[in-house]
């Protein structure tokens, strides 16, 4: 994905005609879910989660996206040393030259104690940065900052609001 891509897809996510809360909600699902050692699976996770917790699919495909190839290993890493900690075990040598099931399945406990633990505050933290970015962006326009306010004022999205007053 180009910066241009991943410009344009933020700013499609900040301006979604959706309660802020409900777009930080998504995208902080997919960030937890990004965290995750099931590598390969992200997107489907991500459209099953959107779907079960009825999120917007785009915010949390996005937020699944955003454990890049960079980050990957050093998450992977800290994952597994945290959760070898949580355990009280002795961390065994662990490389992430290779992220296939059969060889991280020797990791696996630690591995998803310390992912779930790692991705719970990275979701958090997504959720309020993610939040307060769709508030600063809509500031700018008036339509979008009308569309906020009454959002917040009435808990709902325009959209259901829209839905339920047609006869």
């Amino acid at each position: 994905m180009t910066k241009a891509q991943l410009k344009e897809r933020f700013t499609a996510i900040l301006a979604l005609d959706s309660h802020p809360g409900h777009i930080a909600a998504g995208f902080a699902v997919g960030v937890f879910i990004s965290i995750t050692p099931f590598f390969g699976l992200h997107t489907v996770l991500a459209v099953a989660a959107a779907f079960l917790f009825r999120l917007n699919k785009l915010t949390t495909i996005t937020g699944a996206w955003v454990n890049t190839p960079f980050t990957v290993p050093p998450v992977l890493l800290g994952s597994y040393k945290l959760g070898a900690w949580l355990l009280g075990q002795t961390p065994k040598p662990f490389s992430v030259s290779n992220l296939e099931w059969s060889y991280l399945k020797l990791y696996a406990e630690a591995l998803l104690l310390g992912s779930s633990v790692i991705g719970l505050v990275a979701a958090v933290a997504s959720y309020f940065l993610c939040y307060w970015l769709v508030l600063r962006f809509r500031r700018k326009d008036p339509g979008l900052a009308e569309l906020t306010q009454e959002s917040l004022l009435t808990g709902k999205d325009l959209e259901q609001e829209q839905e339920h007053s047609k006869p």
